[in-house]
């Protein structure tokens, strides 16, 4: 999956297949995860967040499945 750099104190880069409904998130720190089940809306609303990290752990974290996937 393609990813966009970003301008984040903890995130590196974001992708996203909306077919799938998969949100790909590389860190800083280290560690690519894909969450699964995130609607379209939520990946628009991410990327344009003024705090990335803060939307993310707000509203992507507790509400979908993730795996490790680098």
């Amino acid at each position: 999956m393609e990813r966009k750099a970003v301008r984040s104190t903890n995130v590196a880069s974001v992708g996203y297949d909306p077919k799938n409904k998969v949100l790909e998130i590389a860190f800083k720190s280290g560690g690519v995860y894909q969450y699964s089940g995130v609607p379209v809306q939520r990946h628009q609303k991410l990327m344009k967040a003024s705090s990335i990290g803060h939307y993310f752990t707000r509203d992507i974290r507790p509400w979908y499945s993730c795996r490790k996937v680098g």
